[in-house]
């Protein structure tokens, strides 16, 4: 668990310094997602460490990174103007109860069933989402404090500047990889613009355009105990219990699912129950700490893994030079121009989108391609836990009707005289009618048998479509055996089930998905 190194002791230098890459990022990102949800800027930046630093010792996949996301201050934001500050901290204290026990019931694994086509439209719309946020530091505000879009040399020093990061980082590690390409773009791009005093914008007038504070700062001391002060009664919980769950799931989902992209990145494997409970002791302690909690963060994370980090070193650095920028060094922090920041997010949403999804879209299935295309705009339209269970939902309907036309039925006369139906395939909700269309009951003879050794009956709707078929040759006057059936079915049958031929030895023994039987 404790195992900061990754495979070699040499990685600690890249973990060091890409997590210093990481910390300059987080500032920004935390002061803006904490003006999203209407609090103070401090919020943020506390829920940035304390989300980090937890997560980075006990989550389950190391070179992650989390902190104070935009997903979860969406939904925030109407908590706190309808009820105020004090009970979103409670609400993300219990969010972070009902992480843990996600993992301890070890609900984790289903992430691993989301289907590839969602996967791709998860990467691609996040990608977009962190694309346009960016545009947001391309605006300044103005002498009545609305925010406008620069223009004139404002704007050419900004663009040129982003340009200038960009290059940097394309370009550095064809020469060197001692430093990582982020961190010296940075850097670099800081120097230039002190040393030749630029009309640049910088972290100090970002921070001061949100809060619409001249006076404010990114200053602050070190995150204090504080108990949610609101009354615990039954009232309250009413009141934070559905933003918790939805705050639970969206946390979950995101941080999930960039756990999987890093695996597939990094060709290892996370382990998401312990992330479940890494995020959830991270939410509660963000809770009773005043902080507005926070889950994995997929553009902080791919800088991260491609400045070189990929330890449990490279989260806990970043985290704790957080605080000691936030304590420390706030001045330092706030001089680096914006422009150093954007570039450096433009280059994640460069490396984050899968633009091989334009030159596999045509020869990929129809209904995979609409998959990407809907999960990716309904993440840019509405946020990511919904857009994650539209793309599943639609995967599964898929799914069904594609395997509803797979059963099908050979059929033979035996010694008996007796006609035998074969069927092939699984039966279930998707598959009855073509079930039903199988059998010829007018023309069959007096004994007809369905053998289902080569097919699984899967759900009631089978069951039901079985009982269907049984009258439909009772009122012909004909018999009809069932032949290898599980005894489930046999006990959920009401009308067929004396029809039933018991093989003790033969006989299947699989489940049925039925209340019935639950």
């Amino acid at each position: 668990m404790f195992n900061l190194l990754g495979k070699a002791p040499s990685s600690a230098k890249n973990d060091i310094l890409s997590g210093l890459t990481v910390a300059l990022a987080l500032v920004p990102e935390a002061v803006a997602f904490a003006f999203v949800a209407h609090v103070e800027p401090l919020v943020g930046l506390y829920a940035a460490f304390i989300v980090g630093l937890i997560t980075a010792i006990f989550g389950g996949r190391p070179g992650m990174i989390s902190g104070a996301t935009g997903a979860l201050a969406v939904v925030m934001v109407s908590l706190v103007i309808e009820h105020g500050v004090e009970y979103l901290f409670a609400t993300v204290l219990l969010m972070g109860v009902l992480q843990i026990l996600a993992g301890l019931f070890k609900l984790g694994k289903f992430i691993r069933m989301v289907p590839h086509p969602v996967m791709l439209g998860f990467v691609n719309g996040l990608a977009i989402v962190i694309f346009l946020a960016q545009l947001g530091q391309f605006k300044v505000s103005n002498v009545h404090g609305a925010m406008e879009w620069m223009t004139g040399g404002t704007l050419y020093i900004m663009v040129g500047l982003v340009a200038l990061t960009m290059a940097i980082i394309h370009y550095l590690p064809k020469f060197t990889t001692a430093v990582p390409s982020s961190l010296a773009a940075i850097l670099v791009v800081t120097g230039l613009a002190i040393g030749f005093d630029l009309d640049a914008r910088t972290v100090l007038d970002y921070v001061k355009d949100m809060t619409g504070n001249l006076d404010a700062t990114i200053a602050g001391g070190f995150p204090s105990f504080h108990f949610p002060d609101v009354p615990w009664n039954l009232e309250t919980l009413r009141i934070i219990f559905p933003y918790a769950l939805i705050l639970a799931a969206i946390g979950l989902i995101e941080s999930l699912l960039t756990l999987t992209l890093i695996d597939e990145i990094t060709e290892t494997r996370g382990n998401s129950n312990r992330e479940c409970i890494g995020q959830g002791a991270a939410n509660v302690t963000c809770g009773v700490f005043g902080a507005m909690g926070g889950c994995a963060m997929i553009g902080q994370s791919m800088i991260n893994i491609n400045s070189g980090g990929r330890s449990r070193l490279s989260g806990i650095t970043a985290a704790i030079l957080l605080l000691v920028f936030i304590v420390f060094a706030a001045n330092l922090i706030e001089m680096i121009p914006l422009a150093a920041l954007v570039g450096v997010m433009f280059m994640v949403v460069l490396g984050t989108f899968e633009w091989s999804s334009f030159r596999i879209i045509k020869r990929i299935p129809k209904s995979d391609a609409f998959v990407i295309v809907l999960v990716s705009g309904v993440t840019v339209f509405t946020d990511l836990a919904i857009a994650v269970c539209v793309g599943v939902i639609v995967s599964a309907l898929v799914f069904a009707w594609e395997h509803a036309k797979h059963i099908y039925a050979t059929n033979y006369i035996d010694e008996d005289g007796s006609k035998v139906y074969e069927l092939h395939g699984p039966l279930f909700f998707g598959s009855v009618k073509n079930f039903a269309e199988l059998f010829n009951v007018d023309q069959d003879p007096e004994h007809v048998v369905v053998e289902f050794k080569y097919s699984r009956v899967a759900d009631h709707s089978a069951i039901e479509a079985i009982d269907s078929l049984a009258e439909r040759y009772n009122k012909q006057g004909k018999t009809l055996h069932l032949r290898h059936l599980s005894l489930d079915c046999k006990q959920l049958l009401s009308k067929a089930a004396d029809l039933v031929e018991v093989n003790v030895i033969e006989d299947p023994t699989y489940k049925v998905a039925s209340d019935k039987l639950a």
